[in-house]
């Protein structure tokens, strides 16, 4: 039985795929365009900012950074928790499976980065 390759980068990369989608397809008004790039911002960001973390340069940097993608992650799940209760798409509910995404990556953010300020406290030790 083979083990499920685990790549974040890759659901990073699909997350943004999938709210540059979303975005493009609001519909046309000021609010929609208001938060369509609040959106785009937040929810494209984490893809380069994890790899930033990849390439930090301490342990508080590479902490710093992943600390930066989870914020990023937790305003796009409230932007489109917005779009979605505003219904500023056609089919709100085709949402759901793209919050469920930003929330479980929020979720592994924050474990991520509790075990690495965990492994660093543990070499201070």
């Amino acid at each position: 039985m083979g083990a499920t390759k685990y790549d974040l980068e890759e659901r990073l990369l699909d997350f943004s795929v999938r709210v540059i989608r979303v975005t493009e397809s609001m519909k046309r008004s000021r609010a929609a365009n208001h938060l369509a790039d609040q959106l785009l911002r937040s929810g494209t960001s984490p893809y380069g900012l994890h790899g930033e973390a990849e390439g930090a340069e301490s342990r508080a940097d590479f902490i710093h950074k992943l600390k930066v993608c989870y914020k990023e992650l937790r305003e796009s799940r409230r932007w489109l928790r917005l779009v979605q209760r505003a219904a500023l798409i056609f089919k709100p509910g085709l949402l759901d499976s793209l919050v469920a995404e930003a929330d479980e990556l929020v979720r592994i953010f924050a474990a991520s980065i509790r075990t690495a300020q965990q492994n660093g406290n543990r070499r201070l030790s």
